[in-house]
């Protein structure tokens, strides 16, 4: 495939990475392939280097079916037959992560259904989850998928630091976190809060001792009186650097630490990105018939009847995503929804 899609390249770069510290096994990265075993030998052996090697396993590929996701609800139910949830591979998925992001989503659901509960959707906005399922019951897909943090336009507020923040409380609720653990996520927001308020009201004033120590050492310069919170929204400013210099209680928290620095120095970015949010969540909480006939909306062209039939949106911020669907069809949506609701 390489020598097929890259014919006018002289070389391949091949990483070889130990499997481990107790392990003699070394791992080619580079090389995708499922050719017959001796063909795999034989070409590893002509690398440089490689010429004594021993091939303990050979490299494979799994060639699966799998169903359109876009005949699947936000939930991973089936629209064609309900308490029916899939997830993994049969969605056009691949690699563990999706699959294991899936399965869990589809589980809850499933037991929310047999409680006749509304089921559970995670949006694009609180997790790289929603992203994923938002993808794929709407857009499908045309080769297997794998969730890239490309794919997600929030990617500055789903951050591997504040997963705990951001996913702990819809855990707890939906009963597949411990409270011991929903508590300790509760005292950490809560002390990161209480912080961020003391450091608005901790102000530092020119021409005091603290400004020149401060202007000294860091450097910055205090050319009037700010808060220690605006002091460390300054790039070259730390919360734990800021502390000492001022000689005041610095939290001992890593988590804590991180989190605040994290506030501070991409604040103005994170509100800016919240605002967004907020914005699209009008269109993602308006929720479309199920049973919407979109022949009786004036003005969408054909293409887009047929798009929007063949998705059967959940919500009118999903149907924006449909490729194809334009803003002016969405207004023409919501004008057709506000009407009906009248």
């Amino acid at each position: 495939d390489k020598i097929a899609r890259f014919s006018e390249r002289s070389a391949h770069q091949i990483f070889l990475e130990p499997e481990g510290l107790s392990t003699y096994e070394i791992y080619p990265n580079g090389i995708s392939t499922s050719l017959p075993y001796a063909a795999q030998e034989q070409f590893l052996r002509s690398i440089v280097g490689l010429e004594q090697c021993r091939m303990t396993r050979a490299g494979y590929a799994i060639e699966y079916d799998f169903l359109d996701p876009r005949g699947l609800k936000a939930s991973l139910e089936s629209k064609a037959l309900s308490h029916l949830f899939l997830a993994g591979q049969i969605n056009g998925t691949t690699g563990y992560e999706e699959a294991a992001a899936q399965g869990l989503v589809a589980g809850i659901n499933a037991a929310l259904t047999v409680r006749n509960q509304e089921p559970w959707v995670p949006c694009r906005a609180t997790s790289y989850i929603g992203v994923l399922i938002d993808d794929l019951v709407t857009c499908g897909t045309q080769e297997p998928y794998r969730m890239f943090t490309s794919r997600a336009e929030y990617r500055l507020s789903l951050r591997q630091d504040n997963a705990d923040l951001r996913l702990t409380e819809i855990g707890y609720q939906l009963g597949v976190v411990c409270q011991a653990q929903w508590q300790r996520v509760s005292q950490l927001r809560e002390a990161i809060t209480a912080e961020i308020t003391r450091l608005q009201k901790k102000r530092i004033f020119p021409g005091t001792p603290i400004a020149a120590q401060l202007a000294q050492e860091i450097p910055t310069t205090i050319e009037r009186d700010y808060s220690v919170y605006e002091l460390l929204q300054r790039p070259e400013c730390s919360y734990t650097q800021v502390m000492q210099l001022l000689s005041d209680e610095t939290q001992q928290d890593p988590r804590l630490i991180e989190q605040i620095d994290v506030q501070m120095q991409y604040g103005g970015y994170l509100a800016r990105q919240e605002r967004e949010i907020q914005q699209r969540k009008a269109q993602e909480s308006l929720r479309l018939p199920v049973n919407l006939d979109y022949q009786n909306i004036s003005g969408l062209s054909n293409e887009i009847r047929q798009k929007l039939e063949n998705v059967r949106p959940e919500t009118l911020g999903q149907a924006s995503r449909i490729p194809g669907v334009t803003p002016a069809a969405i207004s023409l949506l919501l004008v057709y929804l506000k009407k009906r609701t009248a």
